[in-house]
Parts: structure tokens; sequence; C-alpha cells
């Protein structure tokens, strides 16, 4: 890992040569990796029984099977674009090739293989892979769910010792008759094969966990096939004919419409299942950073490519088709997976098991095999799948392709699935509810669904109801509106306002206004804010802003034909600031800004608005107010004033202060006095708060309702500890993407960690941790400092016997980090990639890998972390760059490097 790091006189230049500079570089020997290794070895042993189970399900030579699963690590293993997907026979491809063996005979099949590859192929060079993903995962799951319910349907006959039938209604049908003539061997080695699969995966205490290690499958298969080898049952077993006498593919013999659809079926099917499970791998893979580094994205359009080559290999060698198998991938990247060479390592040992474990092999059980396909085809039934569709309200979809699959067939049930899936979109566009009711004299009308002209005569006979003269609120709950619905109600509102009636016209989300509103009583009475608190907020969450506030529109300076007071803004010199950044200079200890002029959002000179989160002050002024205002603005921390003086009908002087170390709020007192006296709910700042808490009440309360209500019955579960700075540029929930209930944060002045039992120490930081770790029981916890810290910034420029304030005093917390950095025997903290900016960003890293340490010396923290049941992570937030930083700590270096590049377990 390379980093540019500022040099010290006393470090010596490290000088790196590779090779000489004219010389070829080293050529590299391909490394098999110990992870691939052990990986493969997973795989096959999860691939060989299934294989071999899959042939018995579908009906084919049980040899095919294998030379599927050879061809698939080998071939896809090598070409395909997913490196850790592992490919081989499908149990989601049963159904349909059981269905063309019976049709056209085991070679016909083979060749059919050929094409559908060979269709794979072409779709791969089209480049039109990603188009396959556009089909609902109601589809794919309700297809998966049928041919889950065929197989296990199927099977069942051989587990009870019988034979299956070619149909599921016959299958059913039979059922009662082979329930009667239980085969009582057959019978209990299914059993002991299912009973092993539940199991296997549960046992519990610590010789359970190194058992676990072992593949579920093939303990049951060895399991049972040892058991009626000694009990010496009499049952039908693999019986592996010689591979000279094995049938290869020939030339398709059939009508041709029947096998084009039979080449469709195929590549349809293999196709969407490989691109879908090339897209759980990758979602698996992020989850696991120490492979995500070595592993990069699918390439979907390869992948296509890859499964084509293998389908025309395997078909014409005469192997099963192939596809991505979901059981074996996730085997696959658990066991460790780095790259493509544990799948086709596992195609080698595919190979050599078929060519001299035959003799192991033909012990097998069918009953066994059987077994392990029907509980396979049970577990495609997902219950998981099923909630998740309910929940996105796609379960008619889903119902639809499942009973089409099982009683039609697969290419039957998918073509009903997407022509119900379409009928689902087209009733969800034109399905708008349209409501109108009245409170205290004010018409609510609410549009919920999309506004196309299919719902211009509802909508215009509601609009109808209201009376004319009325102040009417109109709520447009929806993400389209066509213009025959534009112009219906742009008439509306035009007639309804000529005939004295006010309209507003408000959207779903915050600010989003169609037109100008013609009179204020509507939207107080949606929101409960008044007119003048609510004075045309257009912005929106996590959009460009300014400290998330609106610009005060200029018609709010004249209310009832006078002047009013305002926010000062850049154009007349005046304002609140925000906290200082590198360029504006150190807070210092009594918490002023030391350059004595305007803080700024990272611009020297340059005003930003105030806001109730800034830290900043109200600074209210009229436009023509003599340029006398003055502002000094702090980080969160010490004392920050504003005062103005205006003339006119309201002459006076309004002035604001906000003391004290912030930690995520500010304790605000201020006063207005003179002739024109104003309520504390006109200052710009409780216009603010009101508008935001209306907006939070009208758009966000509905979504998270649900979410908060179940953490206010579960209580809080996080699984963070994150300790940062009280820096209002710092919003975690945004930097870290999480939500209520995700992180259990403390905020304070230089994201500082007291060491515990010091004299005159803090109780809340400690306090705080305690609670964390032994009450709620995070597992990690975060020190996160930031760029232009003002506590920091007040570190470097402290003076010896200065008064000791309470910021003072707190401040000697950080201390040590200032030791650290000034100590000739310890590498400096740094950045990856860069040098850091100066001195403040310097004390800035080093100051969170000083507060690390202070963790440690915790006792809840340092029991917890000698149990293994806590980790300990450094980061650092650029915030003009919006980069974030984790630490990566080693012996004598300590880098903090980009997130997704950083090796997450260090």
């Amino acid at each position: 890992m390379s980093a540019c790091v500022p040099t010290r006189a006393d470090e010596p230049r490290r000088e790196e040569h590779s090779h000489e500079p004219h010389s070829p570089p080293p050529a590299r020997r391909p490394r098999l990796a110990g992870a691939d290794v052990s990986a493969s070895i997973a795989v096959f042993l999860i691939a060989l029984p299934l294989s071999l189970g899959i042939a018995l399900a579908t009906g084919a030579p049980l040899q095919a099977g294998l030379v599927a699963a050879a061809v698939g690590g080998l071939v896809a293993g090598r070409l395909g674009g997913a490196p850790l997907q592992v490919s081989g026979p499908a149990a989601g491809l049963t159904v349909v090739t059981a269905e063309l063996i019976h049709q056209y005979g085991w070679r016909t099949t083979c060749a059919i293989t050929v094409l559908a590859g060979i269709a794979q192929l072409g779709l791969g060079l089209l480049r039109v892979a990603r188009t396959a993903l556009a089909v609902s995962p109601a589809i794919v799951h309700g297809m998966l769910a049928g041919i889950g319910v065929t197989i296990a349907v199927a099977q069942l006959h051989i587990v009870l010792g019988g034979v299956p039938h070619s149909s599921v209604l016959d299958n059913l049908r039979e059922l009662p008759a082979q329930l009667a003539r239980v085969h009582p061997a057959a019978l209990a080695v299914s059993v002991l094969t299912l009973a092993l699969l539940v199991l296997w995966p549960r046992l519990p205490g610590r010789a359970g966990k190194l058992l676990r290690k072992v593949p579920t499958p093939l303990v049951a298969v060895a399991v049972a096939t040892t058991t009626a080898s000694l009990m010496g049952l009499s049952l039908p077993k693999v019986d592996l004919p010689s591979w000279s006498s094995h049938a290869l593919a020939a030339l398709p013999d059939g009508p041709v419409l029947g096998l084009v659809a039979a080449v469709l079926t195929i590549t349809l099917v293999c196709s969407v299942q490989s691109l879908l499970g090339a897209v759980a791998v990758d979602k698996l893979v992020a989850g696991r950073p120490e492979q995500s580094a070595q592993v990069g994205r699918s390439d979907l359009d390869r992948e296509l490519l890859g499964q084509g080559a293998a389908n025309v290999v395997s078909g014409a060698l005469g192997g099963l088709p192939i596809a991505g198998v979901a059981v074996r991938s996730s085997a696959n990247v658990h066991a460790g997976a780095v790259s493509r060479n544990s799948t086709m390592l596992h195609g080698v040992l595919v190979v050599i098991a078929a060519l001299l474990m035959v003799p192991i092999l033909e012990l097998i059980p069918l009953a066994s095999l059987a077994a392990l396909v029907m509980a396979v085809g049970i577990q495609m039934v997902s219950l998981h799948h099923i909630r998740t569709v309910t929940r996105h309200r796609e379960v008619l979809v889903y119902a639809v392709t499942t009973l089409a699959v099982v009683f039609f067939g697969v290419l039957e049930g998918v073509t009903l699935g997407i022509a119900m899936a379409v009928g689902v979109a087209l009733h969800r566009l034109t399905r708008t509810r349209i409501t109108h009711d009245e409170t205290e004299g004010v018409h609510h009308v609410h549009v919920r669904g999309q506004l196309t002209f299919l719902a211009v005569p509802r909508l215009s006979r509601t609009l109808h109801l209201v009376p004319q003269g009325a102040d009417a609120v109109v709520e447009l709950d929806g993400s389209f509106m066509d213009h025959a619905a534009y112009e219906s109600l742009q008439d509306w509102q035009n007639t309804h306002t000529v005939h004295g009636g006010t309209v507003e016209l408000v959207g779903r989300r915050s600010g989003v206004r169609i037109g100008e509103p013609t009179g204020p009583a509507g939207l107080q009475a949606l929101t409960g804010v008044a007119p003048e608190e609510s004075d045309d907020c257009r912005c929106h969450p996590w959009t460009p802003w300014r400290n998330h506030q609106c610009e005060i529109p200029e018609a709010a300076l004249l209310r009832d034909g006078q002047p009013g007071d305002t926010q000062g803004t850049e154009a007349d010199g005046t304002g609140g600031g925000a906290a200082p950044s590198d360029a504006d200079g150190a807070l210092r200890a009594d918490g002023t800004d030391s350059t004595g002029g305007h803080g700024g959002t990272g611009e020297p000179g340059k005003v930003s608005e105030p806001s109730p989160s800034s830290g900043g002050a109200d600074a209210l002024a009229r436009p023509d107010a003599p340029e006398d205002n003055t502002a000094y603005a702090s980080e969160g921390t010490g004392t920050s004033t504003a005062t103005g003086t205006g003339a006119g009908p309201r002459a006076g002087t309004a002035a604001a202060t906000s003391t004290g170390a912030r930690t995520g709020a500010a304790a605000d007192t201020g006063t207005n006095t003179g002739t024109g006296a104003a309520t504390d709910t006109s200052r710009p700042s409780a216009r603010q708060l009101a508008r935001g808490i209306s907006a939070f009440q009208r758009n966000t309360a509905p979504l998270v309702r649900g979410e908060l209500a179940r953490l206010a019955r579960e209580g809080q579960q996080p699984s963070q500890l994150f300790l940062t700075c009280a820096d209002s540029r710092l919003v975690t929930s945004m930097i870290t993407s999480s939500g209520p209930g995700d992180l259990f944060v403390v905020r304070n002045v230089g994201n500082l960690v007291p060491l515990p039992g010091r004299e005159s120490g803090d109780d809340s930081v400690a306090a705080a941790i305690e609670y964390a770790v032994d009450v709620l029981e995070v597992r990690s916890i975060t020190v996160c400092g930031h760029s232009g810290c003002g506590a920091m910034q007040a570190l470097l420029a402290s003076e010896p016997g200065a008064a000791q304030t309470p910021l003072r005093r707190w401040l000697r917390h950080g201390e040590p980090s200032l030791q650290r950095m000034s100590a000739e025997d310890r590498p400096w903290a740094r950045l990856a990639g860069r040098a850091p900016a100066d001195a403040v960003e310097q004390l800035c890293l080093t100051n969170v890998v000083q507060q690390l340490e202070h963790l440690r010396s915790h006792e809840s923290v340092a029991r917890a972390l000698r149990a293994g049941e806590l980790e300990l992570h450094g980061m650092y937030f650029h915030v003009g760059e919006a980069q974030a930083y984790l630490l990566t700590e080693g012996h004598e270096d300590r880098v903090f490097d980009h997130v997704g590049v950083a090796d997450l377990s260090a």
C-alpha cells in the first residue's frame, strides 16, 4: 500500500527498485492460492452428489450429471464473467430437461442443449445481458418455486420406493397408491438422508462447529450409503455404465416449432438463472471485504458468453444443460475463494472422481439421491421470497407463475407470469384514488397514484365538489401527470380562483408545488404553519443546499406594506457563519474566531446562511440598514454573537447569543427590542425550525412511522457506537448510510475520549461507552475525526497559562494527541495517496489514533476486546472532498485509506 508521507529530518528516505529502468518487469508466475484449493474441495464435495441426483431426477444417464459438472467448472469457470460463480447441472433445469428427454429422447436433448448454447453466445455478442435482468424477480422466484414443487412431488415416489410419472398431475394422482405399497428399506434410507440434511447444520457446541465444515449433502449421502451397505439392504443403486458406451449428441429430430420452443426455453432459463446468480454472488462478495478487494464485479455479457460455450461443450459431450448454481456458488464464496481457480479446480476434481471413483459411486442408493434432490426442490419454494413479493404487492404474479409452471410447463408458466406482471403494472398505472374531505372550512382533495387521462373524469367530479369561493388544497401523491390531467387541473384552478376561491397545489415531497399558491389559508390548515413561517421553501432532503435551508424570498420582506426583518445574506454583508474551515483560522480557547472575521463554509471571507444547526447567530437587518452589523461564529463551541441595527417604523436592535459547548444543539437566548418588537416565533431560526418540523410531519413521518413503531416496541439494538465531533457539517446518518436504530452516537467537541479515572475527568463520555458496550452490546466502536476541526485548531493555537474556561478545560483531553504528533519516536498517522494538507489535518489524523488508545483503557472496552466481542475503527472524513477514510493499523504503520480499498478486517 503506497501513501504520501511528509518526511521528517530524522527519517531516512526509502528507496524502492523493482528492476532496472530499461529491463522488462519480472515475469509473474501464476499462483494457486490456498483459499482457492480449500474452496474447490468444498464445492466438489457438494457438486458430486447433487449432480448425480439431478441427473436421476431428469431421467438422463447419471454420467451426464458428472459431465455437466466438469464442463461447468472448467469451461464456464474459465470463460465466464463471474469468477466465483460455480456452474453445473441446476435444479431449475430439471423439469425442462425431463420433459425434453421424455418427448425427444436423450441424444436430441443434447443437441437442443448445443443449440441453446449457440443462442446464448449470440445474445452475449449482442451485449443484451442486462436486459435479462428486466424480468420481474417475482416471475423468476415463481418459476423456481414451480420447478421445486415439481421436483419434490416426482422424487417423493422414489423416496417411497416407486417410480415417478411424467407429469405433476399423474404423480399426485398416483401418490395414494404409492403410499399403500411403501418400500421400507428405501423409505428408511431416505428418512436418514433427510434427517441428516436437517440436523447436521444445527450441531451445537465447539465440536459441532468443526463438524459443520464438512458439506451437509456429502455427509447425508455418505452416511446413508454406509448404513445401507452395512445392513445389506437390497435397494436400486447408482449405475454408471462404461464411458465407452456414453451417448453423445445427435442431429435434432422432431417438429421444427417444438424444437425452437425447446431451445428458447433452455436459453431463457439458463440465461436468467445464471445472470441473477452472478448478481447474487456480487452481493455476497461485497459483504466480505477480504474477497472484494481481490475479486472484481461480474461482467454479465462475458458470463453469458461463458455459459453459452459451456452448454455447447456439455451438450456435445452428452451432458446436461448448464447454468449458474446458487448452492455451489454460495459455498464457494463462504469457503473463501479469491479467484476463478477454485471453480476450475472443482471441475478437475469432478473429472478425477468420474474416472477413478466409479466403484464407490455405484454404492450410493438411488433413494438417498432422491431424498437429497427432493430437499433441494422444497428449498426452492422460499418463504423469504414469498414474504418479499407480498411486501411489494407482487404475490399474484408469483402465484400465477408458480401454478402455471407446475401444471403447464416452464415456458408456458413464464409466459403467463410475464403477462400477469404486465397486467399488474397497467392496473397500477391506471388505478388512481381520489378523495375529498373538509377540515375547518378548508376542502382537501387527495390524489394518490398516477394521474393520467383515464382518471380525468373522476378528478373532475371530485374537484367540482369544492364549493365556489372556498379555500382548497389539492395534494398530488404520485410521480406522473400527463397533459390531459394537467390541463384539467389548471382549468379548474383558474375557474375556482376567478370566483374568489383559493387553491394550493402541493406534491408529496417537501416544497413541490404546481403553480403559485393563490392563498395562504390552505397551506396553513394542511401544515399547521402560518404563512409567514413557510415562505415558499423549495429545498428537499439531500439535494444541493445551503445549510439545508431556503433563502427567504423577497416577498417576505414586505408584510402589510411595511418592510420586515429578515436574515442577513452575502449581498448585504451580514449573516451568521458556520464552522470555520482550514482557511478561516483557528478557534480560540474562548470560542471566537482567531481571524476576527466572519465564519465561513470553507471559503475565506464568504458568509453562509445561518441555520439552527450551524452554530452561527441570526443577524437581523433591513436592506437599507447601515453597514455596522457584525457577526462572529464558532464551530459549535464558545460564544457566537450577532447584532443588527436598523431605522424605520421598526427601528431597533436585535441580538442573539449562543454559548457553551454544543453536543448536537445550541442553547439560544435572544432579545429583540425596539418600537416594533417581535415575538420569538418571528425570528428566522424559529421559522426554519417550524418549516422543518412541518416538512417532516407531512412527508417523512408517514414513511418512517412503521419502522419507528417497531423500534419503540423492541427497544434500541444498535450494532455500532459512533463517536464523532459536534461539528454541524458532520451528518452521521448521511456519511454512514444509516437510519433510526442503527447507530448509538456520541458527539463532543473534538471527538475526544477522556482517559478513565483522571482527576476532574468527564463521566459523560465514559458512561456512554459503558452503556453501549455492556448494555447495548455493540459490536464495534468508531472514532471519527474530520477536516478543519476547530477543536484541533484551538489545540494548536493554545498558549500556556491561558484562562481556564470550560472549553479550555475540556480540550486538555486532546493534549496527548499533540504530544503524540510531536514525539520523534512515533510514526505519523497519514493518508493513503497524499500527504496531510497542513498541521491541523495531521493533528486531526493523530487525534483519532490517540483516542482509540484511550478507548482501550476503559474497562468495559478492554474486556470486550479480550473476549473478541468488539472491534475498534478509526475514521477520518474530509468535509470539502466528501471523502471518508478508514484507519488500517499495522505494527509501525497507521494509514487512513479510502473506503472500499482498506482492509476492514485489520
